[in-house]
């Protein structure tokens, strides 16, 4: 079992092949980090980590002769008033005012396995054998709180994975203010922060900082985990790159509101934490209540980016992505929504779902505007029922007449929000977020309904289910399309009005347990304007996501390779769209868009019937070649080779390497040509040095050993470039071992 308790020592020990998390119990009965890092051997006693001294302005937190400061010492989940002036972890207001707490561990529980953390989203075993876990009680004697520090170590991967629950024990109520799932406290601060951040349709680009003293991070309270920031973060050595070196990673299994920051001390010890944003979050905690927090999930590398990506890769495309489609390949969608917007008839999807069908598309999917009054952004969002003038055998039969041609039929949804013009708007004013006598800032003509409220939840569960019950429906796409204001619940009192943005979240997980347990078939794709929710915690209910709304080859190469470094390639939805494209107005290769959208959940975004024969065959042979290696490109291992956000940010290459290091895809692309330029060596990764590789490009055709396309590289002839267009030109190798 690797957690061991050392009890003379009392001490905790996670650890695996590659990591090692330890824990102590300080002289207070508080908890300590003692050290978290690259597997070290095991022994009775780490006391030798823990130091202290006496400390110029210091508070102490036990009695003299003791020189135990808490301002100086690693703390596992630290609160504020006690001698450590940092940012605490969690605060808990007690009925005096006070915010002063003092838990000490009062017992643990040691266990194979890992327990759900239902209605939250989680990463979870199939075995028992595959993961151990530890609980920490710690209890704070004059209240009663109860405060559940929870751990779980995967065997087979440097991942450890926390979250906390809180328990009033006590005889008065409470009121949680701040509860993160995690707190590390690292014993220096020469780390580079990475983080992904943007907005709509340039999501997801990659930062990186020194850290500095003082506090750095990053949020969101939009009620979404948003566009701007990803609840991810990582520290990264300064010498660390894709290949060797530390770093630290940081996901947050969550959908809402959160923040995560890094503090740096002016002792230089850095103090990490992750976990639901405290603005707008007030829990009230009744004797014998309690408050669960979200997961968050930390790898660690000593191998560098590439392989702390890699771990969360496997992770969550095996273990949080659920249900019959997380093993499986995606199937090549075709989505009318760049074709039409919402001016259709049955009559135009059909003749795009037609010549999908000819060229090799797997499936159709029918976007926004199917259903009430939906003509435009306007009218009809809350109306689920379709709408006979453009479909007059409703979604029933155009279902069938798809399935007819030998293709899936999917539909889009957006069932958090309404119109103010809608019939349930009308008959349920209350049913939206407002707050009294104040303007409702609508975006898009939409406002978002109270989903802290089940009566709302379970009426549009109600609408959504029926259509698709009534239809042969293999996908939905799920979308999203605007961030909360005026969050305010008529449901709920002044003092609850704190967890509505929480209850929020709550109501939408609850809305994806039901359908996609009524429905365990069907593919379900989150989308939220693109990617402003694309987070854990949505992978959990739909095994991939809307990567953006940008569709342009060059801004897909950035997006995507931002998003590779915690999501897998198979939860990356990748379409080809028509040029010059709708987001950027530029005009790219349809050799190069497809090469980019391959890495992803593949499909097309356009109207098929106006591209010439010569783009129809190009689009035949892509759809045959993706075929013949998804498997490979979707559930192989992913490398980054070179980064369109370092260097002179002209080049991007990336491949992915079968699990039996017999096939790999590999990609190059640049976004502008340049004259008269040398060769260039592209070295590859993950290869079986000693297998012998076909690598073909194209027409051409040439034999390589693993070592040597690791260690000299593919030489590409950047005068090829020319051929294939100039600007926005790109390269697609597949190695296959002979």
């Amino acid at each position: 079992m690797p957690i061991l308790y050392h009890e003379l020592s009392r001490q905790f020990h996670l650890y695996n092949d590659e990591v090692s998390y330890i824990i102590g119990v300080l002289e207070n009965g508080q908890m300590e980090n003692l050290y978290y890092g690259a597997r070290i051997r095991d022994r009775e006693s780490f006391a030798h980590l823990h130091k202290e001294s006496y400390v110029p302005m210091g508070a102490y937190a036990c009695p003299e002769p003791s020189t135990l400061s808490l301002q100086h010492t690693r703390q596992e989940y630290p609160s504020f008033g006690t001698g450590d002036f940092r940012y605490p972890a969690y605060e808990v207001l007690q009925k005096n005012g006070s915010i002063v707490m003092e838990p000490k561990l009062v017992s643990h529980a040691i266990f194979a396995g890992k327990k759900k953390l239902e209605p939250l989203p989680a990463t979870y075993v199939e075995k028992d054998t595959e993961a151990d876990s530890l609980e920490l009680t710690l209890e704070d004697a004059l209240t009663g709180l109860r405060i559940v520090l929870s751990y779980t170590i995967y065997n087979a991967l440097p991942v450890i994975t926390r979250s906390v629950r809180f328990e009033n024990g006590g005889k008065e109520k409470l009121v949680l203010k701040k509860a993160m799932s995690v707190n590390v406290d690292l014993p220096d601060g020469d780390f580079e922060m990475l983080h992904l951040t943007g907005a709509w349709s340039r999501e997801r680009f990659v930062r990186m900082r020194p850290l500095d003293e003082g506090v750095q991070g990053i949020y969101s309270m939009c009620g979404c985990s948003s566009a701007e920031h990803n609840p991810f973060l990582a520290l990264k050595r300064p010498d660390a790159t894709e290949a060797a070196g530390e770093v630290y990673g940081f996901s947050f299994v969550y959908s809402g509101n959160f923040v995560g920051q890094v503090e740096v001390s002016t002792h230089d010890a850095a103090r990490v934490m992750m976990g639901i944003h405290p603005h707008l979050f007030s829990w009230p905690l009744e004797p014998g209540e309690g408050f669960q927090t979200p997961e968050a999930v930390m790898v660690y590398s000593a191998s560098g980016m590439n392989h702390m990506s890699q771990v969360y890769h496997e992770l969550y495309r095996t273990r949080l992505c659920r249900g019959v489609w997380r093993d499986r390949v995606r199937p090549v969608l075709l989505n009318n929504w760049e074709a039409t917007l919402m001016d259709f008839d049955e009559e135009k999807i059909l003749r795009i779902a037609e010549k999908g069908r000819d060229v090799g598309v797997e499936l159709f999917v029918l976007d926004d505007g199917w259903f009430g009054a939906r003509n435009d952004d306007h009218a009809g969002l809350g109306d689920w029922v379709v709408n006979t003038k453009k479909l007059p055998d409703g979604i029933t039969g155009l279902a069938k007449k798809v399935e007819a041609m030998g293709l899936k039929f999917g539909l889009w949804i957006e069932p958090e929000m309404v119109n103010k013009d809608s019939d349930l708007y009308r008959a349920h004013p209350d049913w939206i977020f407002s707050a009294p006598g104040r303007f409702d800032c609508p975006s898009r003509n939409q406002h978002v309904l109270d989903f802290s409220r089940p009566e709302v939840v379970d009426y549009i569960h109600g609408m959504i289910s029926k259509v698709i019950r009534e239809a042969s429906i293999s996908y939905i796409k799920w979308d999203m399309n605007r961030y909360i204001t005026a969050c305010y619940s008529a449901a709920a009192d002044a003092e609850h009005q704190g967890t509505i943005m929480h209850r929020y979240i709550l109501g939408v997980y609850d809305l994806y347990t039901r359908l996609t347990t009524e429905f365990p078939d069907i593919l379900f794709e989150s989308c939220a304007s693109g990617g402003a929710r694309f987070d854990p915690g949505m992978l959990y209910f739909a095994p991939q996501a809307w990567t953006s709304d940008d569709t342009d080859a060059n801004e897909r190469m950035r997006i995507q390779y931002g998003s590779s470094f915690v999501y897998p390639i198979s939860s990356t939805g990748a379409h080809v769209s028509a040029v010059p494209n709708q987001q950027t107005v530029r005009t790219t290769p349809i050799q190069t868009r497809a090469n980019v959208a391959f890495f992803g959940a593949f499909g097309y975004e356009l109207d098929l019937n106006e591209l010439s024969e010569e783009e129809l065959a190009q689009v035949r042979e892509q759809i045959v070649y993706f075929k013949e290696h998804r498997e490979t490109i979707q559930m192989g291992t992913y490398w980054r080779l070179r980064s369109p956000f370092e260097g002179n940010q002209n080049e991007t290459a990336w491949m992915t390497v079968s699990p039996d290091k017999r096939e790999a895809v590999v990609f190059y692309g640049q976004t502008l040509n340049h004259p008269n330029l040398g060769g260039l060596r592209l070295r590859l990764c993950g290869l079986d040095p000693a297998a012998e590789y076909e690598v073909v490009c194209g027409e051409e055709k040439s034999v390589h050993f693993g070592d040597e396309l690791m260690n000299v590289g593919l030489i590409l002839d950047r005068f090829e470039f020319y051929r294939r267009g100039g600007d926005f030109a790109s390269f697609l190798y597949t190695l296959k071992a002979i």
